[in-house]
């Protein structure tokens, strides 16, 4: 089977140069694949000219639904994966983290591009900046889609989940992608892109792939761009430092292979569920794809007091792992990936053994159930012992890609955490304490030189995905060493394939670039009730003032009764007049609210559903029995739920008392049908 590349709309296979992949486990050649002959300047060119506006013209909600809509389309055609999955060497759970997790993925950012971003084509970063004291000049920062095109090049150990962890935040942001997957493992990414391209549903020119080099890909990149690396520090350097990225100042997002630690803490001795799950943790992170995992842990960090114990436990542990074919049932770890992974393993074991002594497995003998150890790409679980943590140098800098893990002995917490440092720098790291202090101040520790840190205890250990699980919500990368780039976190990933830019202008321009109305902005009058108008004739900025309405001491005393709600402020007078922000008593804050509602709602059935919630309360000026207060509220911002019949609107509150005082502000949250609503059924 000849790979092909899917470029410029159409499927093309290489023209020559054709490189062999084989099957980890048998070492049978199942596919060749090049890129020679592509245009890579005619590639970027379409993914800008073609993909790019196709998928600018969508909104954030319509591109979150076609990446829910992929999501269901690849979930109905998985099991055909599974198969081919398991020449890569990964087993069936390993292959389920890898392509049920991509698939949940992209189901995450189909949902989160509805609930967190607005249906439309500018994302709102934070409020609004008061630039003036008349309030007639403002300033807002804003994201856009960038105009060019996001380049992934991706890793061998995640051929799927790879493709669409980066995949995801990129098309919701509206960049077109060139997806370049690790050679070795291209015939899996290939064959879910296949169905990917068959969907029909993403704009053409949205997504590109390549199996093969990138030849001058990079000569012809421009400022709009974005690279996305996942793959070794070394790559990466030369990469990030190609004289077009340099001179272009090219976006380059880097995750890199890094040495990631796990610290088990002092109270976490043999016997307690700590301890278990420790021990549990760190063979699952030796064994699951073969070790093949940027996050795995490569150093087990433990008391002094309790190594023999762990040492102990994790050789039991490792002892009844069933090394071999993937494809058998009772196979717990399967191949690495290649041959010429197995040596590389092989050389870093090398390199560690030379000051840490190996205490479980032995790369040379050991058994595999239904493989070859000439044609297959087998090595056992390798476990190390460093007794001399402090003066070792290797253990901190040479990462054997595979399962090897070192164990290495603190005296004290501020040990543990200079241990786990020395890596300079990476992707995860996690704590296995009961006690909250301990963990506390272990990942402060942790923190500047970490990306993501995981604390695991008897009360979240069945919960907890894990040391080394990337999740789509949280951030996944790491300072120094493991490449200084973050990939998802939300929407924190779509953010990295845009452009955040600075407005400044009147109220009403802010408006006009944003869908969103500004305090000082036009307001608009309309001819009825804004409550009382559809989602679709309702007009940003259309506002409605409310009459006054007088709060009197009784109003605040029937509030008391009715909510329980008896603190002194409101209902005694001698302590209320001690207290330097009031001086006598005054009005309920959320008694104001209800008052301010009474004032502002407009009660026969209508277009409004629902009011569900508030946001950015706060009390300004107290209110005091004899005052009046009045309401003014303001169409703010408006996102339609598309297919759902209603839309979000947002309504800007305010409330002032008879001397034109603000005595709260607010944001009143309410569902608003799409269409006209009779007043009465039928």
């Amino acid at each position: 089977m000849q790979l092909k590349n899917y470029v410029l709309g159409r499927w093309q296979a290489g023209a020559a140069e054709l490189t062999r992949l084989r099957d980890a486990t048998t070492g049978e050649v199942i596919a060749e694949t090049s890129t020679a002959g592509i245009d890579y300047r005619a590639v970027l060119e379409h993914a800008r000219r073609v993909g790019g506006p196709a998928l600018r013209k969508l909104t954030f909600h319509e591109r979150a639904a076609q990446i829910k809509a992929l999501a269901k389309y690849l979930t109905e055609r998985k099991d055909s994966y599974y198969a081919l999955s398991s020449c890569t060497g990964a087993t069936k759970v390993d292959s389920w983290i890898d392509i049920d997790g991509g698939i949940s993925t992209l189901f995450v950012y189909g949902s989160k591009g509805v609930r967190e971003m607005p249906n439309g084509h500018v994302y709102i970063d934070g409020a609004t900046e008061m630039l003036s004291k008349s309030g007639a000049f403002v300033g807002q920062h804003i994201y856009t889609s960038l105009e060019g095109a996001a380049v992934h090049i991706n890793a061998f150990n995640f051929p799927v989940w790879g493709m669409l962890e980066k995949l995801a935040p990129t098309l919701l942001a509206g960049v077109p992608a060139i997806v370049k997957p690790a050679t070795a493992t291209s015939f899996l990414t290939e064959r879910v892109f296949q169905d990917m391209v068959a969907s029909g549903l993403l704009p053409e020119g949205s997504i590109q792939l390549l199996c093969g080099s990138v030849g001058d890909l990079f000569e012809h990149l421009n400022c709009q761009d974005v690279v996305s690396f996942t793959g070794s520090a070394g790559t990466a350097e030369k990469l990030r430092t190609h004289r077009t990225v340099v001179a272009n100042s090219v976006r380059f997002v880097a995750e890199t292979d890094s040495l990631n630690s796990s610290l088990l803490g002092p109270d976490a001795v043999a016997g307690t569920p700590e301890f278990d799950l420790f021990v549990k943790e760190v063979m699952r992170e030796m064994t699951v794809k073969a070790g093949q995992k940027c996050t795995a842990i490569r150093k087990a960090i433990v008391p002094k007091a309790v190594s023999g114990d762990v040492i102990s436990a994790l050789q039991m542990a490792l002892g009844r792992i069933v090394v071999g074919d993937p494809r058998l049932e009772q196979v717990r770890m399967g191949p690495l990936v290649s041959l010429a992974q197995r040596r590389e393993v092989r050389e870093r074991l090398a390199a560690l053994t030379q000051e840490a002594e190996l205490v479980a497995g032995d790369p040379e003998h050991f058994e595999v159930a239904g493989g070859d150890l000439d044609k297959g790409a087998f090595v056992p679980p390798l476990l190390l012992h460093c007794r001399d943590a402090s003066s070792a140098r290797a253990v901190h800098a040479v990462e054997a890609f595979g399962p090897v893990c070192t164990v290495l002995a603190y005296d004290s917490l501020d040990q543990a955490v200079e241990l786990a440092r020395r890596g300079e720098g990476s992707l995860a790291g996690s704590v296995f304490t009961a006690d909250d202090e301990v963990a506390a101040r272990l990942v402060l520790g942790l923190a500047p030189l970490h990306g993501r840190v995981l604390v695991s205890n008897r009360h979240c250990g069945k919960d907890s995905t894990g040391h080394g699980s990337p999740l789509p919500h949280l951030v996944h990368g790491g300072p120094g060493r493991a490449g200084g780039g973050e990939e998802m976190g939300g929407i924190r990933g779509v953010l990295h394939y845009m452009q955040r830019t600075a407005i400044q202008g009147t109220p009403d321009v802010i408006r006009a670039v944003t869908g969103r109305w500004v305090k000082g902005g036009r307001q608009l009058t309309p001819q009825r009730h804004p409550f009382r108008i559809p989602f679709h004739d309702l007009r940003i900025g259309d506002t409605v003032e409310s009459a006054e309405r007088a709060i009197s001491l009784e109003d605040i005393e029937r509030f008391a009764e009715l909510s329980g709600d008896r603190f002194y402020a409101h209902m005694d007078e001698a302590a209320a007049q001690r207290n330097p922000f009031f001086g006598g008593r005054v009005a309920h804050g959320y008694f104001l609210v209800s008052a301010a509602a009474g004032l502002f709602v407009d009660p026969p059935y209508g277009p409004v559903l629902a009011n569900y919630g508030l946001d950015n309360l706060r009390f300004l000026t107290p209110v005091k029995p004899g005052d009046a207060i009045k309401v003014r509220i303001t169409c703010k911002d408006k996102s339609l739920r598309k297919d759902k019949g209603y839309g979000e609107v947002r309504w800007d509150t305010e409330i002032t008392n008879q001397r034109g005082e603000v005595v709260a502000t607010y944001d009143v949250l309410t569902m608003i049908s799409e269409y006209e609503v009779p007043d009465q059924p039928g």
